[in-house]
């Protein structure tokens, strides 16, 4: 008799709660749930969230906000109002400034489902800090049960001025019934099922799980490179977010090369790309989101776009992990990582079903084979 049953349950089996797949996302799309001025395309739909895009204006303001209870957004930031700013032509987004983007979706949501946001991959390697809000919101990155009304971004690039446009993708919402628990006992027994991680020469790794699954940081080089990490340039040209594989490196970022001393030193106020230690694989019953930011393990905040898809590292069972790569800011002093060092948990969360569309190459995933990887804006 198996120690834990419910993990072995056929995968197909829908769950009473759990993250919306893939196929239920595209039913609240088709029933209006989730709804759009501008049809929503197909491709926008992920195997655990959905892409949100830029509306047609972008509010520069005097500081980041929220609405509170009883208050809206776009009433809230009439006091705050700098410039308008139209975005059906290309438009530039100043590094340090803030900025609210009304997004072309718009929910309805019944009372069983609340909903939660993040950056997607490519906006967080970039230093771009966005949240979703919604009217009368108490907190970021959040969504009621039962909201019904307009969804919004804040902006704010941190390290590189940007240029954007109606239609853009910089954040992604994934909607769930219920609250599933988090729980380590099943996240134990679903590694010795799976194997959740790997290391570099495709051995499986013994799992950290302690509140979530443990990641530490690599600065011996992923795949032998001797380089380990970048640091972000201050001072470039704006970076247009509709070019893919376009921009050099070397003009955006200083190359870190592996420390003789295996330590390196995040200095304040820099930015940096860094990549985990562990190869790890999200299965397909289940995503992932990496906890941003936890003072137990120093004063640093990691991976601002923290959502992972079932089937990253995965595949159909034949991808024998990816490395996680870590976006790092320092907070206010000087801070030393060395090898090996825990810096970050990712906390699995169930599906409510396996999605019918996983995250990889088949469907054009850009990272799904990384190692140490910029954002898709630049060459390889």
């Amino acid at each position: 008799m198996a120690l834990f049953p419910e993990l072995v349950r056929d995968q197909n089996e829908t769950r009473s709660t759990g993250l919306l797949p893939f196929q239920n996302l595209t039913s609240c799309v088709e029933s209006g749930l989730i709804r759009a001025a501008t049809p929503i395309g197909p491709d926008q739909i992920q195997p655990s969230s959905i892409d949100l895009r830029l509306g047609a204006v972008a509010y520069r303001i005097k500081a980041s906000f929220l609405p509170r209870p009883g208050g809206t957004v776009l009433a809230k930031l009439k006091d705050l109002l700098i410039a308008e700013i139209d975005l059906t032509q290309p438009a530039q987004l100043t590094r340090g400034n803030v900025y609210i983007v009304p997004l072309l979706e718009e929910l309805n949501l019944p009372s069983s489902l609340w909903g939660k946001a993040n950056p997607k991959s490519s906006t967080g390697r970039l230093d771009i800090f966005t949240r979703l809000l919604t009217d009368h919101a108490e907190e970021f990155e959040y969504v009621p049960n039962g909201y019904k009304g307009r969804l919004f971004a804040e902006i704010v690039p941190r390290t590189f001025t940007i240029l954007v446009r109606e239609g853009l993708r910089l954040n992604q919402l994934r909607l769930v019934k219920g609250n599933p628990p988090p729980s380590d006992t099943r996240l134990s027994a679903l590694h010795e099922r799976e194997v959740l991680v790997y290391s570099a020469d495709d051995s499986p790794r013994d799992a950290v799980i302690s509140n979530g699954l443990w990641l530490s940081l690599d600065l011996k080089g992923t795949q032998g490179s001797e380089i380990v990490g970048y640091r972000a340039k201050k001072r470039t040209e704006p970076i247009d977010l509709s070019r893919v594989n376009f921009y050099p490196p070397n003009d955006f970022w200083h190359p870190i090369r592996r420390p003789a001393s295996g330590q390196l030193i995040l200095d304040p106020e820099e930015f940096y790309i860094l990549a985990s230690k562990e190869r790890v694989r999200i299965p397909p019953h289940y995503a992932a989101e990496m906890v941003p930011f936890d003072p137990s393990v120093g004063e640093f905040r990691i991976h601002y776009a923290g959502f992972f898809d079932p089937g990253f590292g995965y595949g159909a069972d034949d991808v024998k992990g990816t490395h996680a790569v870590l976006e790092v800011r320092s907070h206010e002093v000087p801070f030393l990582v060395e090898d090996g060092q825990r810096v970050g948990r990712l906390v699995y969360e169930q599906m409510l079903a396996v999605p019918e569309k996983l995250y990889g190459r088949d469907i054009g995933s850009s990272y799904q084979s990384q190692g140490l990887a910029l954002s898709k804006h630049f060459r390889r």
